[in-house]
């Protein structure tokens, strides 16, 4: 059976039962969903789900989040749900978002890490929308890169670390998002985002009227401590290559910041809005959308990040963002690719 089948262009999704039957018989598939690539396996089956973990090279107290395509399966994986937190799936499904709730006893410890609760979602892209039908399980499945490296959004970016790690590769071309999924889990009543995402605070503020964020989106998280959600530990979505954030609300002093720390290095590279490419006179500098945009950056920022290896930089400078909206999934993409490393003027 032929391992690649390209549905860039499609209207056609029927030929996605063969992958579905893969996935139901315990192989990994790559798959677009509307945020980034995905590597899937059956939710359900821990011997396949352990595939994931060897094929990322991923720690298991990493958990995973399990991705449905209707309310029929959600009844099967949690249980004890509560109207608050029916009310953000019915407002937020399909989309990109992530809820964490108790989960019942079919879920695998592999899936969750060994804790009590699940993250699930229920993707709007259409080819992982009916590839999850065509399973007939939840698929679990973790963004598709090398644990470390940025996630991938369009297959050219994952290809060659992925391609002999998977039974199967569902092109889908490039993601409509650009960053994962926003992820929160329901405490006492009121939302705490643990990852932010497009679904931004102020969107589940308008449905539920309190919102908190949690403290570690823009703060390392210890060794010994467990999460609740992907993305919240360990080295993520960076390149090789070391990382250095800077912001300033005053753009003139962000930029002079730039030029100055650029000049201690005999290499750099620069990553930076479109406005103030032109005020950046080294050689190598990579554009990553316009700052009145963040939805365009959101959408480019995990290619770019794999860009900067190939310049063998001694340093990457990157501007960052307002936090406002998609800016907040933005800020701590690029922190966690900077190890913290972040000057804020």
């Amino acid at each position: 059976m032929e391992k690649y089948l390209d549905l860039k262009n499609a209207t056609d999704y029927s030929k996605l039962e063969n992958a579905g039957k893969i996935i139901k018989n315990g192989g990994l598939v790559l798959f677009p969903t509307e945020t980034v690539y995905g590597l899937g396996a059956n939710g359900l089956d821990e011997k396949a789900v352990k595939k994931i973990y060897i094929a990322k090279g991923r720690k298991q107290d990493n958990p995973l989040i399990l991705h449905i395509s209707d309310f029929d399966m959600l009844s099967k994986i949690a249980k004890n749900i509560s109207e608050i937190e029916y009310t953000l799936m019915k407002t937020f499904w399909p989309g990109p978002f992530t809820i964490i709730l108790n989960r019942t006893e079919i879920v695998p410890n592999m899936v969750t890490g060994g804790l009590d609760t699940v993250g699930v979602r229920m993707p709007s892209g259409k080819i992982a929308n009916q590839l999850i039908s065509y399973a007939g399980v939840p698929i679990a499945a973790p963004s598709a890169n090398i644990s470390g490296r940025p996630s991938g959004t369009n297959i050219l970016d994952i290809f060659d670390e992925l391609s002999d790690k998977v039974d199967y590769i569902i092109d889908g071309g490039e993601c409509e998002v650009g960053v994962e999924s926003s992820v929160v889990r329901v405490v006492n009543g009121i939302p705490n985002i643990l990852r932010p995402g497009k679904i931004s605070p102020e969107d589940i503020e308008k449905v539920v009227g309190t919102v908190k964020i949690d403290e570690h989106i823009l703060k390392n998280i210890n060794d010994n401590e467990k999460v609740l959600s992907p993305g919240m530990k360990y080295r993520h979505y960076a390149p090789k290559s070391n990382c250095l954030l800077v912001y300033s609300e005053d753009n003139e002093k962000m930029i002079s910041k730039i030029n100055e720390l650029a000049k201690q290095y005999s290499n750099p590279l620069i990553i930076s809005c479109n406005e103030n490419f032109a005020r950046y006179s080294i050689k190598n500098k990579i554009m990553y959308g316009s700052k009145e945009n963040l939805n365009e950056i959101a959408k480019n920022i995990f290619t770019d990040l794999r860009k900067v290896d190939s310049f063998h930089p001694d340093i990457v400078i990157i501007e960052g963002v307002k936090k406002d909206g998609i800016g907040l999934a933005i800020m701590n993409r690029l922190i966690r690719a900077c190890e913290y490393h972040y000057i804020k003027i």
